[in-house]
């Protein structure tokens, strides 16, 4: 035989030299969950290894990530007072706020990243303003604007809006802009599905909805050019990177979201998916550090520039050690 692809294949430094997808710690992203109160740390009963932190005590994690090469982090709050506008989201002194202003005082060298939404400060739970039982899209873009805002103003290097209200990207860039925070990047969650993955997010965030559900304004999972739909409005309005999300079952949509749109794409590997591979490793059924290794590398081999994962400290171990990238 001329062609034998095993050929290239034989020994580590061989299969390492040949390798089609590389990844690097900077590409990942750590989502944190701050909360209201003092010296707390609460793990989420969901989420085995996983945190809130108050923000007294957040920089103990935010240290290790920097020791463990991860220089990037997504910030979610949990506000101890909700009520039907979401008024926490954008206040100045509001949980993410606070948050923010610790991390760049003490840790200026970590990028920090705030989602933008409702979802976890109105007492009905969703991402929107309510217009009797239905959300309002176009009421709530002037109050997404006011959090991304309050976020630039207390140090956010980059916002990223999760809500998945119609034109918040636009919304957001206007405001942003008319205020002097014109090189302040957002990353969109654009091509964000309505998954059960999502499950042990809304237990670690408090943020389930009171009544019925996101569907009408996350996306189908039967659905994949809605998702490029999405995308190309985004970038269209401003949205310096697109994400999708959640990561696993949807990195179709990753690769087709690549070959559309000329900004980076991300992935969030996201809390059911965390779960599971948690799950399976404790009841001794998979071997978490593989698994972990080959679900990152499937994501970047989708053609993710960028991952969320709540395994990123343990990823960027890997690879310093060579078992991943």
């Amino acid at each position: 035989m001329n062609i034998r692809p095993r050929r290239l294949r034989y020994g580590a430094n061989l299969r390492k030299m040949v390798r089609e997808t590389r990844m690097d710690a900077s590409a990942l992203i750590y989502p944190m969950f701050v909360m209201d109160g003092e010296n707390t740390v609460e793990e989420i009963p969901t989420m085995p290894g996983q945190y809130r932190w108050t923000v007294d005590r957040m920089n103990e994690k935010i240290k290790h990530l920097l020791d463990c090469g991860v220089t990037s982090v997504m910030l979610f709050g949990i506000p101890e007072h909700k009520d039907e506008v979401g008024s926490g989201a954008y206040d100045e002194n509001g949980i993410v706020q606070r948050a923010v202003r610790k991390v760049k005082e003490e840790y200026p060298e970590m990028y920090v990243i705030t989602d933008v939404c409702m979802c976890e400060y109105t007492s009905h739970g969703h991402c929107g303003l309510l217009c009797g039982h239905e959300v309002d899209s176009d009421s709530t873009l002037e109050l997404l604007a006011k959090a991304a805002l309050s976020h630039g103003k207390a140090g956010a290097d980059m916002v990223a809006p999760s809500d998945m209200m119609d034109g918040r990207v636009a919304a957001i860039r206007a405001m942003l802009d008319e205020n002097g925070f014109i090189n302040t990047p957002i990353m969109s969650y654009a091509v964000k599905y309505a998954s059960a993955f999502y499950g042990p997010f809304r237990d670690a965030a408090g943020s389930a909805p009171a009544f019925g559900d996101r569907k009408s304004y996350q996306m189908d999972y039967h659905n994949s050019r809605e998702g490029i739909k999405e995308a190309l409005l985004d970038v269209e309005e401003g949205a310096d990177i697109i994400m999708v999300k959640p990561a696993m079952s949807y990195l179709d949509m990753v690769a087709k979201v690549k070959a559309e749109v000329n900004v980076p794409v991300a992935s969030y590997s996201v809390s059911g998916e965390y779960a599971m591979i948690k799950a399976g490793a404790q009841l001794g059924y998979i071997e978490e550090e593989k698994i972990v290794c080959e679900t990152a590398a499937a994501a970047f081999r989708a053609g993710c520039d960028i991952y969320l994962t709540y395994f990123a400290e343990e990823i960027a171990d890997y690879i310093k050690r060579g078992l991943i990238g």
